[in-house]
């Protein structure tokens, strides 16, 4: 697995996460998860499943491929 990829990732929630304004428990709470569950997608630390990728793309109005690093848009 590539560790790149997955904190390429994580940096581009967390920065999406910063514009809305929201924190960690907020986005948390939205997803219905765990804080710490939260945490590890914006860490780098666990595979994304698609239908969190999926959630994250039309929650922040980008494309999976922003996400995912393979587009700057």
């Amino acid at each position: 697995m590539d560790k790149e990829l997955l904190v390429e990732f994580g940096k581009r929630i967390k920065a999406l996460r910063e514009v809305k304004g929201l924190k960690q428990r907020e986005m948390a709470e939205i997803m219905g998860l765990t804080l710490r569950h939260y945490q590890r997608f914006e860490y780098g630390e666990v595979n994304t499943p698609i239908t969190v990728l999926n959630f994250f793309a039309d929650y922040f109005g980008v494309t999976a491929d922003y996400l995912l690093g393979r587009d700057k848009r």
